[in-house]
């Protein structure tokens, strides 16, 4: 394949890597959302005629990262056209008909970038697969019901960039008939909430959700609730006309006011509130309802799991927070389930039973709802949890599968979150297991589908193992 590929709109030209493959960075799958787009629909690019350099990855969404240091690198890069995605490809002849993974980043809905180093391709690219990464609107721009925009402009993002696959990735040696999509965490998220929207049906034909987060409760009422508070809290209205002509450290500094405690956050989740949400047309009705009691879904291949203590380490909060007992409330305990969770993880010390109810909350219970609503209807599911824990932390937290799962083991920051000697044999067998899904549809032989007679868990870890409901407890606890 040439370093410069045609595409629909025009031209562009990447980079031959050292190892032989390719990468496209970069393109842009819609108009900058700036001045009359800023909060509108995604809107195709103008064509271009001479070749765009793709050598650089493009402007990201996030501006400010969650903190100095995270996880995972994730650079913030200046620019407007933040609707771009990065290709990266073996070197073959356009029409190859490779399988494609389209990997969307996680961040809470606020924060992210597609641009690390942690999601590069050249290892799925050795193992005959295209991988696309996408970069989207965040927090209040993408996800804020603002009066007079259309509602979830970051789905409607995800659905763009996919719509540039179907019409563009047969350029890049790709199948447009091939697409699985993935996530983790917001990422994940992305991926459930994507099988709950008709329109986004037949732009891809399995789905991969790692740790997937969504919120909840997630209708129309919450996303008003986010908008009025908003005003509430810095007198600027959730409107088009207030919020368009505003900077981008004018927009941020809004949303740090919207994330800060308080009474009147009520009606709110504890979490994720600016995230997708039913809106009754684009998502027709909430995403667990739809993954867990409707038809979403149900022709799509689905890998999703956790790993065992996401966010465990979060201490709780201090003397001055509320008790416990409100704590669990708010997180959807009621009394009689507050004391059996109390007992339950009271070996793991008073200070981390918030990280473990949060954990429980926000990924493991949802996840396993999900699994089992589907295994009841006989849809082909694989479940996992990753348990190898890190050297770092003892811990196998939120973030620490994904160098394992890329086979990144070598890549910027891994060492100080996986240790300098992270188990090699597990990387090769989780991407190995990611490499099937996305070829075949299906993992391996060695990993069963989760059904309601087995409930068949594949365990992540130093030696990976196939285990029996290894995570009743969850399910004894907030599940009905």
């Amino acid at each position: 394949m040439s370093t410069v590929v045609t595409t629909a709109r025009g031209p562009v030209r990447g980079e031959r890597r050292a190892d032989g493959t390719l990468r496209f960075l970069g393109i842009p799958y819609a108009q900058p959302p700036v001045g009359e787009l800023r909060f509108a629909a995604p809107v195709e690019p103008e064509a271009w005629s001479e070749p765009l350099d793709a050598t650089a990855y493009g402007p990201t969404a996030q501006r400010r990262p969650f903190a100095e240091v995270t996880t995972i690198p994730e650079p913030s890069i200046p620019g407007a056209g933040v609707l771009n995605l990065n290709v990266f490809t073996p070197d073959v002849a356009p029409g190859a008909g490779l399988p494609v993974l389209v990997w969307i980043h996680g961040g809470g809905y606020v924060a992210g970038s597609a641009a690390s180093p942690w999601y590069d391709g050249a290892a799925f690219n050795r193992d005959g697969v295209v991988l696309v990464s996408v970069g989207y609107r965040l927090g209040i721009e993408g996800f804020l019901r603002v009066e007079g925009a259309p509602d979830n402009r970051g789905v409607r993002d995800w659905i763009a960039a996919l719509e540039w696959v179907r019409d563009n990735i047969e350029a890049f040696g790709g199948d447009p008939a091939k697409v699985t999509i993935a996530g983790q965490s917001a990422g994940g998220g992305a991926v459930q909430t994507l099988l709950a929207v008709p329109s986004a049906k037949g732009l891809f034909r399995g789905a991969l959700s790692v740790s997937g987060a969504v919120m909840r409760p997630d209708g129309p009422e919450v996303a008003r609730a986010a908008a009025r508070l908003l005003t509430s809290r810095t007198g600027v209205p959730a409107t088009v006309a207030a919020l368009r002509d505003l900077t981008d450290d004018e927009l941020l500094d809004l949303q740090d006011r919207m994330s800060e405690p308080g009474p009147d956050r009520e009606g709110l989740p504890p979490m994720l509130a600016l995230a997708p949400f039913a809106d009754g047309e684009l998502i027709p009705v909430p995403v667990l309802d739809a993954l867990t009691t409707g038809e979403a879904g149900a022709g799509v291949p689905l890998m999703l799991g956790f790993t065992e203590d996401e966010f465990s380490m979060f201490p709780a909060p201090g003397p001055d927070g509320p008790p416990w007992p409100v704590l669990l409330a708010g997180l959807g305990l009621d009394p009689a389930r507050a004391d059996a969770f109390a007992e339950e993880y009271a070996a793991a010390g008073e200070e981390r039973y918030f990280g473990q109810a949060l954990t429980d909350t926000v990924f493991r219970a949802p996840n396993l709802a999900v699994a089992d609503a589907r295994a009841a209807l006989g849809r082909p599911t694989w479940f996992y949890e990753f348990r190898w824990p890190s050297p770092a932390l003892g811990l196998a937290f939120h973030c620490l599968d994904l160098p394992f799962a890329f086979d990144v083991l070598d890549a910027e920051g891994v060492a100080a979150v996986a240790g300098d000697e992270p188990p090699r044999a597990l990387a090769d067998a989780m991407h190995r297991a990611w490499v099937a899904f996305v070829t075949d549809q299906d993992p391996g032989a060695d990993w069963p589908r989760y059904t309601a007679e087995e409930r068949a868990t594949k365990i992540w870890d130093a030696e990976p193992r196939i285990a029996a409901d290894p995570v009743n407890r969850v399910r004894a606890l907030w599940l009905d």
